[in-house]
């Protein structure tokens, strides 16, 4: 699969498109351990590569960002990638589902996280957790 190597800000949808500042973005949901592991990967690196982050208040699952149209071809194992296709998902500071809260709110983050880098980033965390299992 071909993904783009930059940080896409989210798109807006096609249908019934919010205004151009309100772009939606497709939401990326992975454990908790290994999306807090990615997300450390992703802000020790050279660029910029981490967009807003969501966590549910159980804080059992990380939710990224990611641009509209991900969705299509995410195949990365234990994660799953949902198309949001405008139904409410916004880079809106506040709160944006019930139950769940800015990690990284989109003032501090606001540019979707580039699809490529956050694969490599949860392989990457899914590897280290494995090797921390076993040593422990």
């Amino acid at each position: 699969m071909e993904t783009s190597q930059s940080n896409e800000p989210c798109t807006p949808p096609s249908s019934s498109a919010p205004a151009a500042d309100d772009p939606a973005c497709d939401l990326v949901t992975v454990p908790a351990r290994q999306g807090l592991e990615a997300v450390d990967i992703l802000r020790r690196g050279a660029a910029e590569a981490v967009g807003p982050v969501l966590h549910d208040d159980d804080c059992g699952t990380l939710g990224f960002l990611v641009p509209a149209g991900t969705a299509a071809g995410w195949d990365v194992p234990g994660s799953t990638c949902t198309e949001t296709d405008g139904r409410g998902l916004r880079l809106d500071p506040g709160p944006p589902v019930a139950g769940s809260d800015w990690l990284l709110p989109p003032g501090e983050a606001d540019l979707a996280t580039d699809p490529a880098i956050l694969r490599r980033a949860l392989g990457e965390a899914a590897r280290v957790i494995e090797a921390a299992d076993k040593c422990c």
